[in-house]
């Protein structure tokens, strides 16, 4: 099975991620971890693993609101099973989990 664009966009964002965390470089992690939740929604799996590493941040930092809102929204991630998202949410805690926002106009040729 073909790798699709989308998923390759994914992936990249995701590593991306995880190799700020790794260097402690969290606010640049999270950057990339947004980007890959806007990309990820559509599918469970990738919705829930862009939230599993904004915990991650949260736990890492200290961060309360950010572990409570992502505890929230990795249970929230099931409407994707439905086609139930708010599109372009970048997924933090600092938005609401409700919110649709603008897809990043670098991100919008993979939703077409």
């Amino acid at each position: 099975m073909e790798v699709s664009k989308l998923q390759k966009k994914f992936d990249q964002e995701l590593d991306l991620g995880k190799q700020h965390f790794d260097n402690k470089e969290f606010s640049l992690a999270f950057y990339h971890f947004e980007r890959a939740h806007i990309l990820g929604q559509p599918r469970y799996s990738w919705h829930v693993k862009s939230h599993y590493w904004m915990f991650k941040i949260g736990l890492r930092t200290i961060n309360l609101k950010e572990i409570l809102g992502q505890m929230i929204r990795i249970i929230g991630s099931a409407g994707s099973l439905f086609g139930k998202y708010p599109v372009g949410n970048t997924g933090g805690a600092n938005v609401s989990p409700f919110k649709a926002m603008p897809i990043p106009d670098d991100l919008k040729p993979f939703f077409e």
